[in-house]
């Protein structure tokens, strides 16, 4: 009998503990799930499946836990993962994570190689399924004996349509602490050649968007470091590579208000007990000059649609005065473009281009109120409760109070890549997109794809499959071809298209 051990039981670890649970039962193996507070009512019922209460730095039960296993799939949050780490090396025991390797778990590569292990990170959603996918067309197209020109993946976590109902369209399906921090040490990428940074503030532009089939447009901000995986992808030079997270755009244009109003703030702390939520934005927004905010953002958008409309009503003056001069209806009349030559313009496509403008600013305006009474700056209901907290942990706490995933709700798992290719002197785009949904806030598409592909993998590790050693993420085809197959059998499916471009 082969013993794993998985380390929490969290919101990602319904779908994986099922899917461990079918092949423990096929394949002669026992779980453990060690957690500090684990739900068992979560847990799929059998006999090959425990769970044990563990606080993570209780290094006792965690080392004799850890000895008695032959694989560990970690959970924790980031902090906690070098933990597990020095422990697995010390046990001599594989490890799987879907979290990003920092410096001090890259700092163990040679340890780790040396020891004959495999620790396989970034092996979830994104990073995971979006690593793989990728390297999978990668390699077909220079297979094929194309050259790779641009590469461009998107991808996140959102609620489904069927279940957005709040004016921020999301809802909690994952860890909150990371949404919270999103972001923070802004971003690089290279786009034609260039490379781009992008400080905090600039990230969440709501007009940075991507059609995804079936679903429409799409917000995305580019993520932390996209440069470091050009040499893991084997695109040194490649002139685009970006890697970035989805959002609605209504997100994306709350969440940058969040950061100007610096309701992500780490630095100074709030007495919270007693502290209602209302009391708090209150307190904030006095240190942080609220209503110099409500000034540039909402007073200088009407200040815009004012003179908008008065331009607009100048143009129908024009109108009307040719019309009873009886020269011309001027349903076309002639105006002079940016370079000084006369274009013909329709004024019906002008009135209703500003008509549209004019409504969007004071539906952003709108917008930027309703996201902030829905947070709770009006609740004086809600206590805060905990002790000394920054902002952004009171930020963290009205998310979770106010953007709860209910029972009945769906959530869904978006990823769309493309990738620019020359062949035989011609351009094409390859793509591929994916939406899986959940089917309620327990079995949610985060869990399922985050959770499938480290169970898949731990399964080829034991059966022997996957042999290779060392720090990974799965980027090499021993790894990604049989997860990827797998994924496909549980309705993971993507869509491709291959586009020559004239």
């Amino acid at each position: 009998m082969k013993y794993i051990l998985v380390f929490g039981a969290g919101k990602s670890s319904t779908l994986l503990i099922d899917y461990l649970v079918k092949e423990a039962a096929a394949n002669n193996w026992y779980i453990t799930v060690a957690d500090i507070t684990p739900a068992p009512t979560l847990f799929p019922s059998g006999n090959v499946i425990h769970s044990v209460v563990l606080q993570p730095d209780n290094e006792t039960d965690r080392h004799q836990l850890i000895a008695a296993a032959d694989i560990v799939i970690s959970l924790l949050p980031p902090t906690l993962h070098l933990l597990i780490a020095t422990d697995c090396l010390q046990y001599k025991k594989n490890l799987l994570s879907p979290s990003y390797i920092d410096e001090s778990i890259a700092a163990l590569h040679a340890s780790i190689k040396q020891q004959g292990l495999l620790f396989l990170c970034e092996m979830g959603f994104i990073p995971g399924i979006d690593h793989m996918n990728a390297m999978h067309q990668i390699h077909r197209i220079k297979a094929n004996g194309g050259t790779i020109t641009s590469f461009k993946s998107h991808g996140g976590g959102l609620i489904s349509p069927e279940s957005d109902d709040n004016p921020w369209h999301f809802k909690m399906t994952w860890n909150p602490h990371n949404v919270v921090l999103a972001g923070k040490d802004g971003a690089v990428f290279k786009e034609n050649g260039a490379i781009c940074q992008l400080p905090y503030d600039q990230l969440f532009d709501p007009n940075r968007v991507i059609l995804i089939p079936d679903l429409g447009f799409l917000a995305w901000y580019p993520n932390h470091d996209s440069l470091h995986y050009m040499p893991l992808y084997g695109l040194h030079e490649v002139p685009t590579f970006i890697r970035s997270t989805l959002r609605y755009p209504e997100f994306c244009f709350g969440w940058k208000n969040v950061v100007e109003l610096k309701l992500t703030d780490a630095t100074r702390q709030y007495h919270t007990d007693g502290l209602t939520l209302q009391q708090f934005f209150q307190e904030h927004f006095a240190a942080h000059g609220f209503g110099e905010w409500i000034e540039k953002q909402l007073t200088a958008r009407f200040a815009q649609t004012k003179q908008l409309l008065e331009k607009l009503q100048q143009l129908l003056e024009v109108e009307q005065e040719a019309n009873e001069d009886e020269r011309k209806a001027l349903q076309e009349f002639m105006m002079v473009d940016n370079k000084g030559e006369l274009m013909d313009v329709n004024l019906d496509s002008i009135k209703t281009q500003a008509a549209a403008t004019v409504a969007g600013q004071m539906h952003e305006a709108n917008l930027s109120m309703k996201q902030l009474f829905f947070l709770g700056l009006d609740d004086d209901q809600t206590l805060i409760n905990k002790g000394e907290c920054s902002a952004a942990e009171i930020l963290q706490f009205a998310m979770e109070q106010k953007l709860l995933l209910q029972p009945a709700d769906k959530d869904m798992v978006v990823l769309q890549q493309e990738i620019g290719y020359e062949l035989e002197g011609q351009q094409h785009i390859a793509s591929s997109s994916l939406v899986i949904k959940g089917e309620d806030y327990v079995h949610t598409a985060m869990a399922k794809a985050v959770g499938l592909p480290l169970g898949i993998a731990a399964k080829q590790i034991l059966l022997g499959n996957i042999r290779e050693t060392g720090l990974h993420i799965p980027v090499m085809s021993s790894v990604y071809e049989p997860v990827l197959l797998e994924l496909g059998k549980n309705n993971f499916h993507f869509e491709e298209n291959d586009t020559t471009i004239p």
